[in-house]
């Protein structure tokens, strides 16, 4: 099969031809359809995250089962799906107390002594999260996909395997915001605007977004902010509070950085929570102002929404196919394999909010 493959940090990645193994008893051969270009891919790519080289990257994604192990039995060839880069195991402390998206048991992934699921030449290649998308199709275990209706479009469904997951999950699963509250997101890219959509769906009162980018904060209305701020304009956190009065219950950090994160904990409330949602590179360090603690103001992360993603992910394609998951705005532009590098130079701009790239 055909997959983009990283072999060095910010050099440009070939699409080359590649072996890929049978499905073992719990794994599932999936026919790649669409897959987003997320930014976890490109931290990886330019080197802010480590990782083992060579690899496929590419973890949102959505496509058509081809083959299953024979003990595989929730899906079967035809079924539709969305993988998700949260594989569980579903009997670790995580798993057994609902906190699935933790789970780090070694059992989902083949061993070292196990013929490789991706390769080359007689040589393992990296999955990038299990899952490795950048590729005409992915061999993954049967608890790495969701089974989704056949009339949901596949280029749509891709979005709600990270991006749509990370943020609506941060929102409703994660800081559990609830009707009448006040939200500030900060950033605008495809998961800030997924978390912006998930507090309108959740019934926020007011929903602030924050970003530097006019086009981005326009788009941002569509899902559903009630007010702007642009951050070039003067101090957002000022900004922020002249508009609530005083900060809001709660707000999310959907960028990665040090400066706001400290922004989305100084925009809050007393009793307010921010979440952390952005991947803020190793060794930053993150400061805040110790009184602030007196009040009983909260800061924490998000780990890909705290997804329950089996029930999850269905429930989001309801949602869109009812027209309340702004999926269709989401979508910069369809792009084919090859084109890759050429989409992670657009995300480093943070002119877009997300290309998929289509392999039918």
């Amino acid at each position: 099969m055909k997959a983009a493959v990283f072999r060095e940090v910010n050099q440009p990645m070939e699409v080359e031809n590649i072996d890929i193994s049978k499905p073992g008893p719990r794994e599932v051969l999936i026919r790649t359809a669409a897959a987003g270009v997320c930014h976890s891919d490109l931290h990886f790519f330019n080197g802010t995250y480590p990782g083992i080289r060579p690899m496929v990257l590419g973890h949102e994604s959505a496509g058509i089962v081809e083959q299953v192990g024979s003990d595989v039995h929730y899906v079967k060839p035809g079924d539709h799906v969305i993988t998700c880069l949260s594989v569980f195991c579903g009997h670790c402390e995580h798993c057994l107390t609902g906190h699935m998206s933790l789970c780090q048991e070694p059992e989902t992934r083949r061993g070292a002594d196990d013929e490789p699921r991706i390769s080359q030449g007689g040589a393992a290649l990296q999955q990038f999260a299990n899952l490795g998308s950048f590729a005409e199709h992915m061999l993954v275990h049967e608890h790495a996909v969701a089974k989704i209706r056949d009339d949901m479009p596949l280029d749509r469904a891709a979005l709600i395997g990270c991006g749509v997951t990370t943020g609506v999950g941060a929102v409703i699963h994660t800081a559990k915001v609830e009707p009448g509250a006040t939200v500030a997101v900060i950033g605008c890219g495809g998961v800030g605007l997924s978390c912006i959509n998930g507090a309108a769906i959740a019934g926020a009162s007011r929903v602030i977004a924050v970003d530097m980018v006019p086009s981005k904060l326009e788009l941002a209305r569509k899902f559903g902010a009630t007010d702007v701020v642009n951050a070039k304009e003067g101090d957002p956190i000022e900004q922020v509070k002249a508009l609530t009065g005083g900060g809001v219950h709660y707000s999310f950090e959907a960028i990665g950085l040090k400066v706001t994160a400290e922004q989305a904990f100084g925009m809050l409330r007393n009793g307010g929570t921010a979440t952390v949602i952005g991947m803020i590179p190793p060794g930053h360090m993150v400061s805040l102002h110790g009184p602030d603690f007196l009040f009983e103001k909260k800061i924490q992360g998000s780990f890909m929404g705290s997804n329950r993603f089996r029930v999850d992910m269905p429930r989001f394609v309801e949602l869109y196919l009812q027209g309340k998951l702004h999926l269709d705005d989401l979508v910069s532009s369809h792009i084919k394999l090859s084109d890759i590098n050429d989409a992670f130079k657009q995300l480093e701009t943070g002119e877009i909010a997300r290309n998929v790239i289509l392999f039918d």
